[in-house]
């Protein structure tokens, strides 16, 4: 991954303060703050306990991407781990200051962070950081990609809600272990597999699989989290008139596909070169299509 050099813009933080609510003078319950000062209490429960949650927004040539259905599964991660349901309408507002506040580029990554707070206080803190995206451009070509054993089944939502599948929280350790041991086996990302055999996601991304005209992900049942890229390249795919489903689907499945890509945000559509040692044929003009989709434009241009 590229790293920005140093003519990289800066990146803008902005403190919400009033994620719950509006303030009682009418004014903007957030501010733009100083990214290089201290903002963040180290008894704020997100750095000493990891609790919290987050989405990460995809900009382009300054146009954000899905962000209704990100505040949506926000909310839905905030109810999950029983936090205040945040308000989505400032949230929304402050997630376009912080584009606004941003030199333009052409790809930028905003992440919208919640946490329960201060020990003690019962009140959530809540930020947005706008940074220049990194060059994903080499993921985006094709990348080796290795199975690993989450240690979950497909029923643990049903069975073990308490360990929270399907929430996109804060506690992240675990997914950058899975993306450490993934370059430690000389490939780029990691597929987790359940104990009971299928594929779920990556620690990052959404499966996406095409067989013939049919298109196929994950269910969200089985414990991962409901992907907003897949719904924007589903509707995409059901304009053609082609199949698609939710469905589970064995590595073996998978690595016998015609295509099969990783879908994220940021990293937009990153299609499956090698699962283990099997070798997949990459889609290039699919490819291009499911990436303007992802940036928000006309596929047909791609």
């Amino acid at each position: 991954m590229t790293q920005p050099d140093c003519t990289t813009p800066s990146p803008v933080l902005v403190w919400v303060p009033g994620v719950a609510g509006t303030v009682a003078d009418g004014s903007e319950p957030f501010r733009i703050a100083d990214a290089d000062d201290p903002q963040l209490l180290v008894t704020d429960l997100v750095a000493t306990r990891g609790d919290g949650v987050f989405e990460t927004i995809g900009v382009f040539d300054g146009a954000p991407v899905n962000v209704g259905p990100h505040l949506r599964r926000l909310g839905r991660s905030a109810q999950l781990v029983e936090l205040p349901s945040p308000d989505l309408d400032v949230l929304s507002r402050a997630i376009d200051a912080a584009i606004e506040a941003h030199a333009p580029v052409p790809e930028l990554t905003v992440r919208v962070m919640m946490t329960r707070g201060v020990e003690g206080t019962g009140t959530p803190t809540a930020w947005i950081h706008a940074r220049t995206a990194d060059d994903w451009s080499r993921y985006r070509a094709g990348i080796r990609v290795v199975t690993l054993d989450r240690g979950l089944s497909t029923a643990v939502a049903e069975t073990s809600p308490w360990l929270l599948a399907g929430a996109k929280t804060l506690s992240y350790a675990v997914n950058m272990a899975a993306t450490r041991e993934a370059v430690r086996r000389g490939a780029d990302d990691v597929l987790f597999t359940s104990t009971d055999g299928y594929c779920l996601e990556g620690p990052t991304s959404t499966l996406l699989v095409k067989r013939g005209d049919t298109w196929t992900t994950t269910p969200a049942s089985a414990g991962v989290l409901p992907g907003t890229s897949i719904a924007s390249v589903f509707a995409m795919l059901e304009r053609e008139g082609q199949s698609v489903r939710e469905e589970l689907m064995t590595p073996a499945d998978v690595a016998s596909a015609d295509a099969a890509w990783l879908l994220s945000s940021s990293r937009l559509a990153a299609p499956i070169a090698q699962l283990d040692d099997t070798s997949l044929t990459v889609d290039t003009e699919r490819s291009a299509q499911i990436l303007a989709v992802l940036k928000g434009q006309d596929p047909q241009s791609a």
